[in-house]
């Protein structure tokens, strides 16, 4: 892959910039309901899950067997495709890193009942950002979804891709928080009506995390220039989940980027009805045939 590319590839958000070019017909309204997601009532009177989640991470870096004893040893259903099902895959997985290699740093996990989302700089057979997500069934880590971005230098505006706000606020506006999102993803990204853009934003302050764009609205406007020139055309087709607690929304989408399947997962920061933070990664979701699991990518 070209330096060039690299660089381009990062661009997730910027299906919204498409449309603001004139390539509205690349993006093509897919409707769709994503599977419904658990109350913040419902996270309330779960487990905390959190802490399960972040050592689990950690054991990949140490080494230490004890969390893996929070995978239920009969049920691990595998949706990153590169991984084989089971606790069988995620074990073969571990013998073939070189040893001391890996290094993990979560820097943020929230719940939103029985799903438990993190964000995490890895190093892992290279540097990478990931978002991953656990779903625990009676106590026990039962599915595993992630998106691996390559970890890329601080955007323009000195930001990098996993800096930023971190503390959880405003649990009981969860449900709120996840319909503007959701509302936000489908207008903006999915369906292109640009009309309700700055609806979602409050005037120009909103901090940027992608690694090709700036701050603000006029950040997103300088990146279209780019995205033109290089001639790529993104486009959200489908979203499959929204999670969230309190001011944080992890949303989890479908497309294809420069004509390739994509994943798409965008964490957004929530401050007082208004979008103000966004984090993300886009994957290129690989040829079936070279699937190492049947589970697909997404499966909500």
């Amino acid at each position: 892959m070209t330096t060039h590319r690299k660089n381009l590839v990062a661009l997730s958000v910027t299906a919204a910039l498409t449309v603001l070019a004139g390539c509205a017909s690349s993006l093509h309204a897919n409707p769709s309901t994503a599977s419904s997601t658990p109350t913040s009532k419902e996270t309330a009177m779960s487990a905390n899950y959190k802490p399960q989640v972040t050592q689990l991470l950690k054991s990949i870096e140490t080494g230490d067997a004890q969390p893996v004893g929070y995978v239920n040893p009969n049920k691990y259903i595998q949706h990153n495709l590169a991984v084989g099902d089971g606790l069988a895959g995620f074990g073969a997985v571990l013998q073939a890193l070189p040893k001391g290699s890996a290094k993990v740093n979560t820097v943020r996990v929230f719940q939103d009942g029985p799903f438990v989302f993190a964000h995490t700089d890895y190093n892992f057979f290279g540097p990478k950002v990931g978002f991953d997500i656990f779903r625990f069934e009676d106590g026990k880590i039962v599915e595993h979804w992630d998106n691996l971005q390559e970890k890329a230098a601080p955007n323009p505006s000195g930001h990098s891709q996993i800096d930023g706000a971190t503390t959880v606020t405003d649990l009981d506006k969860t449900q709120a928080n996840k319909t503007l999102v959701r509302g936000f993803v489908d207008d903006i990204l999915v369906n292109g009506k640009l009309d309700k853009l700055a609806g979602y934003f409050d005037g120009n302050n909103y901090i940027q995390h992608n690694p090709q764009i700036g701050d603000g609205l006029t950040g997103l406007g300088q990146a279209l220039e780019a995205l033109a020139k290089a001639g790529i055309t993104m486009r959200y087709s489908r979203v499959h989940q929204v999670l969230g607690e309190g001011n944080f929304v992890l949303v989890v989408s479908e497309g294809s980027f420069a004509g390739k399947p994509t994943s798409f997962y965008d964490l957004f920061r929530v401050h007082n009805g208004k979008i103000a933070e966004h984090w993300d990664t886009l994957e290129t979701i690989p040829a079936q045939a070279e699937w190492k699991n049947s589970n697909g990518k997404f499966g909500f």
